[in-house]
């Protein structure tokens, strides 16, 4: 029977007064029962709605009707002749703005759990399949890939799929790219990142860490002294943008990346830990997206007072909804039309405070959003021992410097056409290197297509 219910199977979750102070995953996961049920809910369309707003086009009304059946692995193999990450995916795409918002169950209530299910399907294979990989057959071509985030590996794993040799080149000492530096383990646990990047190597991948291509080694000595004939750039966007007011060089002043990348990478909540970080005891982050989000809730579990400054209102903020609310839920404060115009000091050194300006929303600017212009004298003062800048980034600037004839934006970005080719011959790139930072699923989503780009390439040169 069909599940007419309009609303989600609720996601079981961590109560917020014990998860904000710990770094285990808050969202549990459905049982057997509630995963079935919530596939019930889907009314396996014809036209497929839903699949037009998955980057990677996962077929879903198949995977679910399998889920629907309790066929879970029929289900998992489903999603995989799509998505390389299926457990990554389930936890930390954006499914409301995407294949969840084409839903027609969201017509008239909530649209199915699509994620959630995908995370299911993927959870109980990682548990319980034995099945090893079968690695394909080996076609003599080589590739090489440069950064091992979501968009390297969805290159990677589409490119060993069909038998090509795949290297990946990574310049951090753990594979993962963002996933395992950016994303805090109570989103997304790295022993799951970990997992999937062996399942990739199961298929042949090969991983070299503490690679820094444009220093170690660059493009041009890969494709003719290592004999790769086609290159994917997937290096990201790691360079961390600040606002250049007074005061962001004092002590307790941090960027969002170097924060969460000592928090996921180098573990620096343990107490044991090599490379600890302080959040002090009243912390101010500045932005409003996930990362800023990410980084709100880490220092909450390192024992901090959190406050997110903003300068648009709560309805122009762009992190998912559901980390927003997870944020409120575990104590985050927030301060909307606010923005940063300096960061004072104390005798010492140290972050004392950070002098806001208040704010109101005029005319939509280029962005599509209220544009927020200053309330003149209009001051408060933000009492803060430590700030967590997370206002952007852009991608490194290195492989640039270093191949010859790789055209950028002037902000950074490689560029690159629809199917990822740069002007480059062979070179190829997709993901937050070429758009700037978006989202995991629609960095795999160009790594997929460059993949394919790729696959054309080798096969004809």
């Amino acid at each position: 029977m069909p599940n007419m219910s309009l609303i989600k199977n609720e996601m079981p979750v961590q109560s917020p007064d014990v998860r904000n102070k710990n770094f285990k995953e808050v969202a549990l996961g459905y049982t057997e029962e509630q995963a079935i049920d919530e596939a019930k809910r889907c009314l396996n369309c014809k036209n497929k709605p839903c699949v037009t707003g998955c980057p990677v086009q996962i077929d879903i009304p198949a995977f679910i009707s399998e889920v629907a059946k309790g066929s879970f692995e029929e289900a998992y193999k489903i999603i995989t002749k799509s998505s390389s990450l299926p457990a990554v995916c389930g936890r930390v795409c954006p499914q409301e703005t995407q294949c969840e918002s084409k839903c027609v169950r969201g017509k008239k209530g909530e649209p199915v759990a699509i994620g959630r299910l995908e995370r299911y399907v993927a959870d109980r294979h990682n548990a319980m399949s034995e099945t090893a990989v079968e690695k394909p057959a080996s076609n003599g071509h080589k590739a090489a890939v440069i950064g091992s985030g979501p968009s390297g590996l969805a290159c990677a794993g589409d490119l060993a799929k069909k038998g090509y040799d795949v290297t990946v080149f990574e310049a951090l000492h753990v594979a993962g790219g963002v996933l395992s530096y950016g994303i805090p383990e109570f989103r997304l646990p790295k022993s799951i990142v970990q997992k999937e990047i062996e399942g990739l190597k199961a298929l042949g991948v090969k991983v070299e860490t503490n690679t820094v291509v444009g220093k170690t080694v660059s493009i041009d000595e890969l494709m003719k002294e290592e004999g790769f004939e086609t290159v994917f750039i997937g290096s990201g966007a790691g360079l961390p943008r600040f606002m250049r007011i007074p005061g962001e060089n004092l002590n307790g002043v941090y960027s969002a990346n170097e924060f969460l990348t000592r928090i996921n990478l180098m573990k620096a909540y343990r107490a044991d830990s090599a490379t600890p970080i302080n959040a002090g005891t009243k912390a101010v982050v500045v932005g409003g997206g996930n990362v800023a989000m990410d980084a709100a809730r880490c220092a909450k579990r390192l024992g901090a007072d959190v406050t997110i400054v903003y300068r648009r209102t709560e309805n122009e903020l762009p992190a998912r909804a559901e980390e927003v609310e997870h944020a409120k839920e575990e104590g985050i404060k927030f301060r909307f039309l606010t923005n940063p115009t300096e960061i004072t000091a104390t005798e010492n050194g140290w972050v004392k405070s950070v002098v806001c300006q208040q704010m109101e929303l005029s005319e939509p600017d280029a962005s599509g959003r209220a544009k927020p212009v200053p309330i003149e004298g209009a001051f408060i003062d933000v009492e803060a021992d430590c700030v967590i800048m997370s206002i952007g980034t852009s991608p490194n600037p290195l492989i640039k410097s270093t191949t010859e004839g790789l055209d950028t934006q002037k902000w950074g970005g490689i560029i690159a056409d629809e199917n990822g080719l740069t002007s480059c011959k062979g070179v190829y790139a997709g993901g937050d290197a070429v758009t700037g930072a978006a989202t995991v699923i629609l960095a795999m989503g160009a790594g997929k297509k460059a993949a394919a780009a790729m696959d054309e390439y080798m096969q004809n040169n």
